[in-house]
């Protein structure tokens, strides 16, 4: 998220001075990090738990179409930059990985049944296939299919521009290019100890250097806050009221991983199922084709476990640390009502190796438990609301908060995140920098780098025909 809005503030304005300031001694390596994310570059293709079905029996599209819709944002931006070389070869971070859902069972087949009409339906969409045939599905998922039991029902759907995403290698090829334009400072090691607002309206920072425990003071006139689980932290730290009532339920996960040639060749897609009941969103099961810094690999996951860590480096007291007296209702509502979720996050944890791959055999029968090995995956931070009866409520999502005067924004939760990154930064620039937003210039230049800028894709097909053509060309995902 920060070196996307640098990149669209680097563009919108040369002259602007920007600072970068890293915790770590390099970039993009906790939750941006490919091993810490899904990398399914979400776009509602796949992603059962975007589409909730009704009491009677329809399925919501609306969150789908949205996610779409912003993650189409992403490519365009995407496709600039690697126009302009600011970006290197498109396969560097993004390959095109069909997108696909697959459910077993009379229910969930009439569920995916049903979604796939209400989702082809809308131009958003109309590319989604749908197959019940054990041939198609042998064809699009050979290792998901070999070997199950021929009378179980089963159907999937498939997209066949669907995207994998190496968020850690984009993010450092920003990064790269941004040290290579003036009036920019990267500081690695770093991490924020004190923030203030001066009378004047500008915002002092102190950061302190991890290695040498040298401190620094800075002074901006707008200041970002994209550090994934560590955003929640710092905005207590600003003290803005917008920040009242934020709290954070901290879900860590793991990853099945198998790098063996011979199976890794045999799969080449996203397959995501439906979660089990009480399971978090982040916990929906998916055997995925990965490309991380130019590997393949297969992930099955993710498995999701308690944790107070903010951070995959973080303190065990995180958690602990982010009660304060402005939001210590909203998290007790929260820890209240959501038992089961707490029951069902420590039950994964405590989970065999042998568990972990019986569940994956429900998505590839044949699998091997030598042949998959346990690796830790990014945490996530869960957003904790204040409801409007002084409780709280538990988000599943991202959202970004931001000061009245425009001059601190930070960005809070988790999936879709990454995947919809342009499109949250475009809600920066607009929330921030409103009077330069509204200038020629800038309007000019949005237009330039998102040409779908200020018009719906969700309502214009014509135009999201002209997009997506582009995008899929110059990134190199068409089918």
């Amino acid at each position: 998220m920060s070196a996307t809005l640098g990149m669209m503030l680097r563009q919108l304005d040369p002259s602007l001075d920007i600072v970068m300031v890293e915790r770590l001694d390099h970039v993009a390596h906790e939750s941006t990090d490919g091993w810490n994310n899904a990398g399914t570059g979400h776009a509602g293709y796949c992603e059962l738990n975007y589409t909730p079905e009704t009491d009677d029996g329809d399925v919501e599209i609306e969150r789908a179409l949205k996610i779409n819709a912003s993650f189409e944002v992403s490519l365009q931006l995407w496709s600039y930059l690697v126009e302009q070389g600011m970006l290197p070869a498109p396969s560097t971070f993004v390959n095109r990985t069909p997108h696909q859902s697959f459910v077993w069972g009379e229910k969930n087949v009439a569920f995916l049944k049903r979604r796939h009409q209400r989702l082809s339906a809308h131009h958003l969409f109309r590319e989604m296939e749908y197959t019940e045939s054990p041939a198609d599905l042998a064809e699009w998922m050979p290792l998901v299919v070999k070997h199950r039991d021929p009378m179980q029902r089963v159907a999937a759907t498939r997209v066949r521009h669907g995207a994998d995403v190496d968020f850690g290698s984009l993010t450092r090829s920003m990064v790269k290019y941004l040290e290579t334009t003036p009036n920019f400072e990267l500081m690695l090691s770093n991490a924020v100890s004190w923030m203030a607002k001066r009378d004047n309206g500008r915002w002092k920072v102190r950061v302190k250097d991890q290695k040498t425990g040298v401190t620094t003071k800075l002074e901006a006139g707008f200041v970002f806050l994209g550090a994934g689980g560590g955003a929640l932290p710092m905005l207590q730290k600003s003290d803005i009221d917008e920040a009242r009532g934020y709290g954070g339920f901290p879900v860590s996960g793991q990853w099945l991983v198998c790098q063996k040639p011979e199976i890794v060749k045999q799969h080449h897609s996203k397959v995501y199922g439906k979660a089990p009941i009480g399971a978090p969103p982040m916990s929906v099961p998916h055997l995925d084709t990965r490309i991380i810094n130019g590997q393949p690999a297969l992930l099955f996951g993710p498995f999701a476990g308690f944790t107070t860590r903010f951070l995959k480096q973080g303190s065990m007291f995180d958690l602990f640390g982010s009660v304060k007296p402005t939001n210590l209702v909203p998290m007790l509502s929260v820890s209240k009502s959501n038992m089961d979720l707490t029951r069902y996050l420590i039950g994964e944890v405590f989970q065999s190796h042998s568990d972990r791959v019986a569940a994956l055999r429900n998505y590839f029968p044949d699998a091997n438990e030598d042949d998959w090995k346990l690796q830790d995956a990014g945490q996530r931070v869960q957003i904790i609301k204040r409801t409007k009866d002084g409780g709280g409520k538990l988000e599943f999502g991202t959202e970004i908060v931001a000061a009245k005067d425009g001059t601190l924004a930070a960005l809070l939760g988790a999936s879709p995140g990454a995947s919809t990154a342009a499109h949250a930064m475009l809600d920066v620039i607009e929330r921030c920098f409103p009077e330069r937003t509204k200038s020629p210039e800038w309007q000019e230049r949005l237009r330039v780098l998102i040409p779908s800028y200020g018009q719906s894709l969700v309502d214009n097909e014509q135009l999201l025909l002209d997009v997506r053509e582009r995008t899929l060309s110059t990134l190199q995902l068409k089918p």
